[in-house]
């Protein structure tokens, strides 16, 4: 994985330069009329028009693929571009969807309520549970959308045998493996069909650019690069260039983080304020037995319940000094939210509650901090409660 990431991109552009280059243009010309058939006519082609793809994105792709152990891969400007682009390219009016109870909160908007504006039917499920997924199988399904971890508690699909039932029935499968980094998880060695990944969070790795990255089949992928440059959710040269430089460091960058994640994780169960610690590293997590299964390691997203409720989680994490209270993940800063406040200006404690919002829930994302920092910040601030 650590050569790979330096350099399964080479020789895909033919500069001289260790850097490589940012090719910040939207166009390239041809030098004669026979090379701008190919161009033209090429899909993917990295010179030809930027939308339709560019030698930077060439490099980002290249080096997924290896890391996902997929044929190929796309870039797309979000983690939301990535996800829409596949569903919309794979399903139609009429189709079937299964997708979890619990995802990331715009993938759930877009399964729960846009794509039933266009025809297509959706079930929930509780990713829990594998046979909800089976029961839930119609003649119309064509696609099952996965996701784990997930937030808030850090629950698993179970990827192996979701995948199995699938392929049995000629249904695909798609599994976000955002929160895992190929580095944790590689859902295609387990049957998932199409990955994908908001490129934002540890991919990126320093909270300074915005991407999506779809690793799939070459089949797949053309009939997904032909929605893509449709809907036009263009990764720019310099974030591409941003996410390469990114991917450099990953494997390193993931064994820091799921050692201090590990450690920090440990040692808030240890502390009388906190309620109960999720981390799927943790003998204490109810599907940690999946997660040794799955996993290659945890990854730095912590969840965990501080004694008492709203006011004591806000005051808890106003309090740490270390950590960003900020609504990301995956860099090298460690990142705090209070769960809760997520929705604070849209909903009362009362309808949270309804909803099975946490009141007093954190989200920890750990950084590549010393890790005798992170546990002395968390000390002080349980002090001042």
């Amino acid at each position: 994985m650590e050569t790979l990431a330096v350099h399964a991109d080479g020789g895909v552009t033919a500069d001289k330069t260790v850097a490589p280059a940012i090719h910040y243009s939207a166009v390239f010309k041809a030098d004669d009329s026979a090379e701008f058939v190919e161009m033209s006519s090429v899909p993917q082609h990295p010179r030809n028009y930027t939308r339709y793809g560019n030698p930077v994105h060439e490099r980002v792709k290249k080096i997924m693929a290896e890391l996902e152990g997929t044929e190929t891969a796309l870039v797309t400007a979000s983690g939301m571009g990535a996800i829409a682009t596949t569903i919309l390219s794979l399903v139609k009016a009429g189709d079937h969807v299964i997708g979890q109870t619990r995802h990331y909160m715009s993938t759930a908007k877009m399964l729960d309520d846009m794509l039933q504006r266009f025809g297509i039917e959706v079930t929930l499920v509780d990713q829990t549970d594998t046979a909800a997924f089976e029961c839930a199988i119609r003649p119309n399904t064509k696609l099952i959308v996965l996701e784990t971890p997930v937030n808030p508690l850090l629950m698993l699909t179970d990827i192996a045998a979701v995948t199995r039932l699938a392929k049995s029935r000629g249904i695909l499968t798609m599994a976000d493996n955002t929160f895992s980094s190929p580095i944790n998880q590689r859902p295609h060695d387990l049957g998932v069909d199409i990955v994908v990944h908001s490129a934002t969070k540890y991919l990126g790795g320093h909270h300074d650019m915005t991407g999506g990255v779809i690793c799939t089949s070459r089949a797949l992928a053309e009939d997904i690069w032909h929605t893509h440059i449709t809907l036009g959710s263009v990764l720019s040269p310099m974030d591409a260039w941003l996410l390469l430089r990114g991917l450099r460091t990953l494997p390193m960058r993931i064994e820091r983080i799921n050692a201090n994640a590990m450690a920090l994780a440990s040692f808030l169960e240890q502390q009388p304020q906190i309620e109960r610690v999720f981390y799927p590293g943790l003998t204490s997590h109810p599907q940690h037995e999946l997660a040794k299964r799955q996993m290659n390691g945890y990854g730095g997203v912590i969840a965990f319940g501080v004694r008492g409720g709203y006011a004591e989680a806000e005051h808890f994490v106003s309090s740490l000094q270390i950590p960003h209270n900020a609504g990301n993940l995956g860099g090298v800063d460690s990142l705090v939210i209070h769960t809760a406040a997520m929705w604070a200006g849209t909903m009362n404690p009362a309808q949270m509650k309804a909803a099975d919002i946490p009141l007093n829930f954190v989200r920890y994302s750990v950084g590549i901090e010393h890790i005798d920092d992170l546990k002395a910040d968390v000390l002080q601030a349980l002090a001042s409660m």
